[in-house]
């Protein structure tokens, strides 16, 4: 079990951390007990059709078993065979919130359960429990939540889990290349970290150095651990998935995702936005943070070589962003794609988003919009 204690700037803590966070095997057999605790009667279970086998049908019979009613609504998939958070699958989880008359949500999923269970919660007026399936993504605590809207991503407001049950039995059984993702997004926090620290040198955006160190404690142990990750070692998976609820932790400390998302998020999102809008199947999102990270760090230690304008506290910043071929050796060790080529991102896109990518969150003082502009 893990256990944090954020005080804010101001000696205060503003917000709720979920308690308890679990990351421990069986942890999957203490939510129902939970949710007795905590007085929740009927609980919709939102899954998709594997995360359902895995674990949604044993938390519905679980809670039947001791009087709580429950129900498994598996999202369905659009018409490229993704489960995606858009406006379909929003709308599928409220209808069944409304059909049921749930007092609690449960998220049985990765990532994508997550944002649709989250921003579902939130216009519903529903708390939710994360039950995370795969080591993937840094975004089970957000208080946020990226959702497409005919097919253009944007980011709204939502809720935070009230609890994490992290079954180290489920998630050492994901599959490899989700622990990649998972390991891809953490990675990602080398440029993110910079555009952060290049936001507020240049733009006086907001920052916070708690959340900021936090993010890069949880990014270095995953770094340490990579040969564990990728053995998918239960010491591994532990690792990760701790250092991955951490970066959660910081973004919601901090208010703002700014700890972990910067440049090579924004390359993410476009790549995500041009696959939907031609029909393609969807890649993971830590699996393309991660090879977006391999490519921001080669523009911007390309930009810096150059002799352009750069302060010298950013370039010693700079300096702290490994290279793009320690980066795309760390990825090989992780198991996931390490290449714009072993994703199946071609040149044209990768270079079309490299020049447009900062147009997604033009709030953002990225050194990628620096370039382009």
């Amino acid at each position: 079990m893990t256990t944090f204690n954020p005080i804010m700037a101001d000696g205060q803590a503003d917000f709720s951390f979920p308690e308890p966070i679990l990351i421990e095997r069986d942890a999957a057999r203490k939510v129902a007990p939970y949710i007795t605790s905590i007085g929740r009667a009927k609980v919709l279970i939102v899954a998709d059709a594997i995360t359902s086998g895995i674990v949604g049908e044993r938390l519905c019979e679980s809670l039947d078993a001791i009087g709580i009613k429950a129900v498994i609504l598996r999202i369905t998939p659009n018409r490229s065979g993704d489960v995606v958070a858009d406006e379909a699958s929003i709308v599928q989880a409220l209808l069944d919130i409304q059909r049921h008359g749930v007092d609690l949500l449960v998220a049985a999923g990765s990532g994508t359960i997550h944002d649709i269970v989250r921003y579902a919660g939130y216009t519903a007026g529903v708390p939710f429990l994360s039950v995370p399936t795969a080591p993937s993504v840094d975004g089970f605590t957000s208080l946020s939540a990226p959702i497409l809207i005919r097919g253009q991503k944007i980011t709204v407001p939502a809720i935070g889990p009230l609890a994490i049950f992290a079954d180290l039995d489920i998630l050492c059984a994901a599959p490899r290349n989700m622990v990649a993702a998972g390991f891809g997004d953490m990675l990602g926090k080398y440029t993110s970290l910079f555009d952060w620290h290049y936001g507020r040198d240049t733009a006086g955006e907001p920052y916070d150095a708690k959340a900021a160190e936090m993010t890069e404690q949880a990014l270095l142990v995953s770094v340490h651990h990579v040969e564990e990750i990728g053995r998918r070692s239960e010491e591994g998976i532990y690792t990760l998935t701790k250092a991955l609820i951490d970066s959660g932790l910081a973004m919601l400390m901090f208010g703002q995702s700014h700890p972990a998302s910067g440049a090579e998020h924004h390359l993410s999102h476009y790549w995500e936005m041009a696959f939907l809008q031609a029909g393609r199947r969807q890649l993971l999102h830590g699996a393309k943070v991660g090879v977006a990270c391999a490519e921001i760090s080669e523009l911007y230690h390309r930009y810096a070589d150059s002799g352009r304008p750069l302060s010298a506290y950013n370039r010693e910043q700079l300096n702290r962003i490994p290279s793009p071929d320690a980066i795309r050796a760390l990825l090989r060790i992780a198991g996931g794609p390490s290449t714009i080529e072993e994703l199946g991102i071609e040149h044209g896109l990768l270079e079309s988003s490299l020049k447009e990518a900062h147009l997604i969150r033009m709030n953002r003082h990225t050194l990628l919009r620096t370039i382009n502009e």
